[in-house]
């Protein structure tokens, strides 16, 4: 798994119906498993020795399942054992940058988001659709991580990492994402055929 999910671990807790306990497995790795599982292109599948017999597992929609079930439910993310103390700029508010907050938080430290624009999500939601990813699912994913302690100031450009690091912060994780689209260099791919 890219996100580096347990994937079998997970699996064993779902399929045994238990499936707080599977929601809690999975989110170890990756806090926004009703995201994940209706974006991710699933490569695990392609490596699941399940299709040996008859087909793969639907990895992707077993963790959709799992997502959807703990905002339907309310599930929430156990607070951390201790806090460290130490506070941690994250820049951006993206898949990487939620992320990043989500587990310096489970580690203890507080994590402050400074997002740029007007939403939090990143190209989560400006680059993927509506009908592919709904909006409520999204904010519902990034209320948990601000009930769990993820603090996020939206419209706060950081221009300045330095300057921003002034603001009381011992760290900075910088998830900025690539909102530009690159063009690929494919030799004479405007040649006429």
């Amino acid at each position: 798994c890219p996100a580096g999910e347990n994937i079998q671990g997970w699996l064993f807790h779902a399929e045994s119906g238990d499936y707080e306990k599977a929601w809690l497995s999975l989110t170890e790795n990756n806090p926004l498993p009703a995201i994940m599982g209706r974006v991710c292109y699933h490569p695990c599948e392609g490596g699941c020795n399940r299709q040996q017999v008859d087909s793969a597992v639907g990895i992707n929609s077993v963790e959709r399942f799992l997502g959807d079930e703990a905002i339907k439910r309310g599930w929430q993310f156990d607070a951390p054992a201790a806090t460290t103390g130490k506070r941690v700029l994250v820049v951006g508010s993206g898949p990487a940058g939620l992320s990043a907050a989500y587990q310096l938080t489970r580690m203890g430290h507080k994590a402050v988001i400074y997002e740029a624009g007007p939403l939090a999500g990143g190209m989560m939601r400006f680059g993927i659709p509506k009908y592919r990813l709904p909006r409520e699912v999204l904010d519902a994913e990034i209320k948990r991580l601000l009930d769990f302690g993820v603090e996020i100031h939206l419209q706060t450009k950081v221009s300045n990492v330095l300057e921003a690091m002034q603001d009381g912060f011992d760290a900075v994780f910088l998830g900025v994402g690539a909102h530009i689209a690159k063009r690929a260099y494919i030799p004479a791919g405007d040649a006429n055929k």
